[in-house]
């Protein structure tokens, strides 16, 4: 029987020994051997942190991401033997569809991110902060990649998405990664890892497969690794109790399986469009990838007075599931991932079963299509009631990880939102409402609990991703039970794999170190105005000081009748007692665009290409007519852009520092313009 490869130390290398046997979740047949006996975990660990490592923490979030983005592009051409190998799984199309190219999502989602951070190997984080008086000592945070490896312990039940999801984070970050799939359903992933490692697109190290066991790897991390897992709140419990875990301090990321549940609000009835959007979500939940999600329902919370009407509608709907071969077209709903899961949930059942009873469905037998129901890891959907939740521990506390959920009735919303919090935690919880009250009543009540809430109505259900749906810039994870950590979540997400450093000095000093205007910091001077310079030219701490200017009051009467703003403390002598001004006032608008005026090189045609917005704007101090007023214009920061084609100018945008000075070199105005800037032509 071949043996998966594992891709370590820049190459595929088999386990030693027997392994273990991974088997067709849909006819039972054998597939491959995983193993990873006799590999050296030590130097799998030091070839990330020694060659994959310096790698990526010299590439910029562009190169990263655009990294990333050549990735997806690549595995979008070998989707068919991908989804080949996912029915094996007992994946239908539908079911494959999320976990192959929902990742492939998630690895350009995680591209896009590129242009919320520099054309740096680092990233600022917030604002800086003056230490001092007389402002010659401040207080940078800014972020830099750790110099350790990102180890991701990952579920069966999302093998490709579970994979990418994660790495596209990490190596966006600048950190390498070490993939340890679950075994049952690892030969979906090492064959996207394959097609990865065969791209070369990665730099050497970034990426490394284990199809096996983690053996001793995590007694060998240190407080530069990062460690994610995604499965049973038992096993993670295990694993971040490792002893070197926990002295090392290596951060330990779980998201774990959870109690999700829905809330039926009770200003719904079967009259309303919400009730069949209700019905349509859990029946989904239910039966998408047969109920082997970390995100599926298995709590549901309808008003007393609806249970017999949503039991007769769910009934109904879970009729309509035909259950076999994914690859029969006809079928909605394949097999679990195995014979061992299967036998899992059956007795996760049984537990359940002590205090609740079964509506629909059959524990022991199925109706399948195209398939042999023994063979096969096959199951019927199964509903069930439990009619007094508020008194029952067995159904907030016992997870059946597959096609099973549990319908329960509430009196009020407040007992609703307390039944939700009764789960000790979850991933997600969802609630179908037409009252915008009821929702904001339910996320305040329910959300410390839940590390996503989804509101549902007729207004966002034709666009909603759904309950189930992780978003790659949403976090992805919960409190308590959910595990306590969080994943994706765009910027925020990169940010767990970097290392956070508070940076004092000078505002001078921090300038040079971080590439970004301090305020305060010295200016550079020259006799060529930043207008006439090419992108690559300009510097960030170039520096032009104006002239001068006086605003006057027929200015201030100009401005008001040409932008229509006659606002009283412009133009109303007789209105400002009371109010902040002592005479009318210049349009902060007014000052402005004089300020524009000022520092604009108008002579002729230059690099400067168009005025692409206004990040900020404040106006510290009124300007009363009679103002003389300046500008100190400085560059602050730099961003490239790409070119979209051949045609397109290459360019960048220069953010400048704006501040507007009075006589007595007060600030009046400060902001941050952007201009978009050409790139010096190519010979």
């Amino acid at each position: 029987m071949q043996k998966l490869g594992n891709y370590i130390l820049g190459t595929r290398i088999e386990g030693d020994g027997d392994g273990q046997l991974l088997l067709n979740a849909v006819n039972g047949n054998p597939i491959a051997i995983a193993t990873t006996k006799g590999l050296d975990f030590n130097a799998i660990l030091h070839y990330a942190r020694t060659t994959g490592s310096p790698a990526l923490r010299k590439m910029t979030f562009q190169q990263r991401g655009l990294m990333l983005r050549a990735l997806a592009l690549h595995l979008q051409k070998h989707l068919d033997k991908f989804y080949a190998l996912s029915y094996a799984t007992g994946a239908t199309k539908a079911d494959s569809w999320v976990d192959i190219e929902g990742g492939i999502g998630n690895l350009f989602a995680n591209a896009s991110l590129r242009r919320k951070f520099p054309d740096e190997s680092f990233c600022l984080d917030g604002e800086s902060h003056q230490l001092s008086k007389n402002g010659t000592f401040i207080g940078q945070h800014i972020l830099v990649p750790k110099e350790g490896v990102a180890v991701h312990i990952n579920a069966f039940n999302f093998p490709v998405w579970g994979m990418l999801e994660k790495i596209a984070v990490n190596l966006l970050a600048g950190v390498p990664g070490i993939v340890k799939p679950a075994s049952i359903t690892s030969f979906l992933t090492e064959a996207v890892v394959r097609e990865i490692d065969a791209s070369g697109i990665l730099p050497k190290g970034a990426l490394q497969l284990l199809c096996g066991s983690t053996g001793n790897m995590l007694d060998l991390l240190s407080s530069q690794d990062t460690v994610t897992f995604t499965g049973s709140a038992s096993t993670g419990l295990l694993l971040k109790s490792n002893p070197n875990i926990l002295k090392e301090n290596v951060p330990f990321t779980m998201e774990a399986d959870s109690l999700n549940c829905i809330v039926l609000g009770n200003d719904i009835n079967p009259a309303m469009p919400e009730w069949e959007i209700f019905i349509k979500e859990v029946r989904k939940e239910i039966t998408t990838k047969a109920g082997q999600k970390c995100t599926a329902i298995r709590r549901i919370f309808v008003p007393a007075d609806r249970v017999d009407e949503v039991q007769q509608a769910l009934s109904a709907a879970l009729a309509q599931t035909t259950i076999g071969n994914p690859l029969n077209g006809q079928v909605k709903m394949g097999a679990l991932a195995g014979q061992a899961q299967r036998n899992e949930v059956r007795e996760q059942v049984q537990k359940l079963l002590a205090s609740s009873q079964l509506i629909y469905g059959s524990l022991d037998s199925v109706s399948v299509i195209d398939a042999d129901a023994e063979k096969g890891a096959f199951m019927s959907p199964l509903l069930l009631l439990n009619q007094q939740p508020l008194d029952s521990t067995a159904v907030h506390e016992v997870e059946a990880f597959g096609p099973v959920a549990t319908l329960m009735p509430y009196t009020d919303m407040d007992e609703a939102i307390h039944l939700s919090r009764m789960g000790k935690g979850s991933l997600c919880t969802s609630i179908v409402t037409a009252s915008d009250a009821i929702a904001k009543q339910y996320v305040l009540g329910a959300g410390c609990y839940h590390g996503r809430i989804l509101i549902l109505n007729s207004d966002c259900a034709k666009e909603s991703t759904g309950h189930g749906s992780p978003l790659p810039l949403l976090v992805h994870g919960g409190p308590g039970r959910a595990g306590g950590g969080e994943e994706m979540g765009g910027v925020r997400g990169v940010k767990h794999y970097m290392q956070r450093v508070a940076v004092q000095g000078s505002p001078t000093t921090l300038t040079a170190v971080t590439n970004v205007y301090q305020q305060g910091a010295k200016g550079r001077l020259d006799n060529i105005h930043p207008f006439r310079k090419y992108f690559e030219e300009i510097l960030v701490g170039d520096q032009l000081i104006t002239g001068n200017r006086t605003i006057t009051d027929a200015d201030i009467k100009a401005f008001a009748n040409l932008s229509w703003d006659h606002f009283y403390a412009h133009t109303d002598h007789t209105s400002l007692e009371g109010t902040l001004f002592e005479h009318p006032v210049a349009h902060g608008y007014l000052i402005m665009s004089a300020a524009a005026g000022l520092f604009v090189e108008n002579s002729a045609k230059c690099p400067v290409l168009l005025n692409y917005g206004i990040d900020e704007m404040r106006f510290t101090k009124p300007v009363y007519a009679g103002t003389t007023i300046h500008v100190r214009f400085t560059c602050k920061e730099k961003i490239a852009q790409e070119t979209k084609d051949e045609n397109d100018i290459a360019k960048g945008i220069v953010k400048w520092y704006v501040e507007i000075l009075d006589a007595n070199n007060e600030h009046i105005g400060i902001g941050t313009i952007l201009t978009m800037v050409a790139k010096k032509p190519s010979v």
